[in-house]
């Protein structure tokens, strides 16, 4: 979820590596509590015992109470950036700096907790360095012998702190991937080497800008985008060798590993046998993919073809097209159906249909001249669901079903049903605070059934529980699946563990057959499903693994747990302790050692 970002250095701090100019007075900035800092450095606390605890499974929805304030810090964790490779700044690069300093202390400082770096940053989302392929501690249990090839979890992790307003979707790509061989586990955590990275790394600042927080107004919108004016005319970046930031998903489809972003093409990746992680680079696919792609492409595991699409703020607000077994992407099929800009973060795929939600999030200029974001609920939209086949060649037979109060960021699966579409997908309850207020957002799982003959659309809720981020076997992708395990909010985005759904019941009633809570202070990430026997056609659906990375906030350290789908507590079959902590992220892909090989 990175569309258009970029990153900050905070002109509150001093860093050696970066140029030396005058501080702005911190007293400058309205509601932020002064700070006189000379020198800090990341201390990660020596590592204790991490539980992970059952609790049984509430079918009770869950109360909201107000959110805290934004927590006093001290300062942010800072970071000291290697010298080499970054040449002595030019006087254009020194008089823009100093011209960002002067928007983010005096025209659009961080005032709202979403967009305040000292609260966005705090505890476990603060970025870390990289970290070379690194020997893990397996402190419980054992790694199972089917467990063979790599999980590689994506986040947000920028590469410079803040100097302005940050949201939690603008950092720097950085891939967590812990190798898995013969019961041992290697960590290694490494930046995707995207175009905004390596200028960036180079010059030793910010360059770009990022629209999710930098963009509220026209006063800050007139001066960042005309900084960014300069700063392109002046040879400081090329906005067409992209400006995306890869930094919420990965993808394997054609042979090759991708981290994706939707503001930009996909990045490749090597995984390199000692378990590092190499960017190869931006991939077009031979040219044929000159624009954005979603960060959420399908995989069909029966025929190896990959769907994908792309949406943007001008007309064809949304492109759908596919690539084949090989990797060769196939024409786009534009949709122009979609009458407005949309943000389409997900979508669904059966046998016959790809299916897209035009949900109450899309661009809002109004928003922008009163100060709010470009990108913004519009509240008196009405949701829809667009199936169009997924081979067709043309928007001929696309059809639009309006779903009222059904606005989807995530979809979990969808498969044909006679002469029905059953979509499966998490329900964002209060849409209007999917980019404001994360911890106030409720997403409900509901099942959506759309009759093809009739135009009928019914739908109904499958839990209570505030839950997201889900997964399922992914050999079932686009078909008929049983078993869903998603993430449990407390609030969003923290994760405070997993609940399997059984999403076959008949009865309207709380669908959550199986339960594992992390303890408290502990939080994790997106599940991810490892099947035992992936071969197998007679293997059970649940028959595997649940892994995701977990970080205990009171002792500081992060473990790495392997959890047995099958069984109602979600048993935990390994525990590997991380030689340092894993921040909080997005998504995760696990690569089989034979898939590594073939990269």
């Amino acid at each position: 979820m990175d569309a258009f970002s970029s990153s900050f250095l905070s002109s509150t701090f001093t860093f050696p590596s970066l140029t030396t100019r005058p501080p702005i007075a911190p007293s400058s900035l309205p509601q932020i509590p002064s700070l006189n800092i000379s020198a800090v450095r990341i201390e990660e606390k020596q590592p204790q015992s991490l539980t992970a605890e059952t609790s049984s499974q509430s079918s009770t929805t869950q109360v909201h109470k107000p959110p805290p304030p934004p927590p006093r810090r001290a300062a942010l964790p800072t970071r000291n950036i290697p010298k080499k490779g970054a040449a002595e700044p030019s006087l254009p690069v020194t008089i823009f700096n100093a011209l960002d300093d002067v928007i983010n202390n005096f025209i659009d400082p961080p005032l709202r907790s979403s967009v305040d770096p000292r609260y966005v940053l705090s505890q476990n989302f603060a970025p870390v360095e990289e970290l070379p392929p690194t020997e893990c501690e397996v402190t419980d249990g054992s790694l199972p012998p089917w467990l063979d090839g790599a999980y590689i979890r994506n986040g947000p992790n920028p590469q410079f702190l803040p100097r302005g307003p940050y949201h939690l979707f603008d950092g720097d790509g950085m891939l967590h991937s812990i190798r898995i061989s013969q019961g041992r586990a290697i960590l290694c955590s490494r930046y995707v080497k995207t175009y905004k990275y390596t200028i960036e790394r180079r010059a030793g600042s910010p360059i770009l800008p990022n629209v999710f927080s930098g963009f509220n107004g026209l006063t800050a919108s007139a001066a960042r985008g005309a900084l960014s004016a300069a700063r392109i005319l002046t040879g400081q970046f090329n906005p067409v060798n992209g400006i995306g930031l890869a930094n919420t998903s990965l993808a394997l489809f054609g042979g090759r590993l991708y981290a994706l972003g939707e503001s930009d093409l996909p990045y490749s990746l090597r995984l390199k046998p000692d378990g590092d992680i190499e960017t190869l680079g931006r991939h077009d696919f031979d040219g044929k993919l000159v624009m954005s792609m979603t960060a959420h492409p399908k995989v069909d595991p029966e025929t190896g073809e990959a769907f994908a699409f792309r949406y943007g703020p001008v007309p064809p607000f949304l492109t759908y097209f596919r690539f084949d077994a090989q990797g060769r992407k196939q024409p786009d099929v534009p949709i122009f159906s979609l009458t407005s800009p949309s943000f389409l973060h997900d979508f669904g795929i059966t046998k016959k249909y790809a299916i897209f939600a035009d949900i109450q999030i899309g661009m809002n200029p109004v928003e922008m001249v009163t100060g709010g974001s470009p990108v913004g609920t519009v509240p008196n939209k009405v949701p829809r669901l667009g199936i169009i086949p997924r081979y067709a060649k043309d928007e001929s037979e696309m059809r639009w079903f309006n779903v009222p109060g059904f606005n989807i960021v995530h979809s979990i699966n969808a498969w044909d049903e006679e002469d029905a579409i059953i979509m499966v997908a998490p329900n964002i309850l209060s849409v209007e605070h999917t980019l404001e207020r994360l911890d106030m957002i409720h997403a409900s799982v509901e099942m959506v059934r759309i009759d093809l003959k009739t135009g009928m659309v019914t739908r109904h809720p499958l839990s209570t529980r505030n839950l997201d981020f889900a997964v399922i076997n992914p050999g079932y992708v686009g078909k008929k699946n049983k078993y869903v395990y998603a993430a449990v909010g407390n609030p969003m985005p923290k994760i405070s563990g997993v609940v399997k759904l059984d999403v076959s019941q008949t009865e309207r009633k709380e669908c959550i057959v199986g339960s594992r809570m992390y303890g408290p202070g502990c939080y994790g990430g997106e599940p991810f499903f490892v099947a035992r026997e992936p071969d197998n056609p007679e293997a059970e659906e649940d028959d595997g693994y649940i892994v995701s990375y977990v970080h205990d906030e009171k002792s500081g350290e992060s473990k790495f747990l392997v959890m047995d789908a099958k069984t109602p507590n979600l048993d935990i079959v390994a525990a590997v302790r991380l030689p340092r902590r894993v921040p909080y992220g997005f998504h995760g892909l696990f690569v089989r050692e034979r898939d590594i090989k073939g990269l």
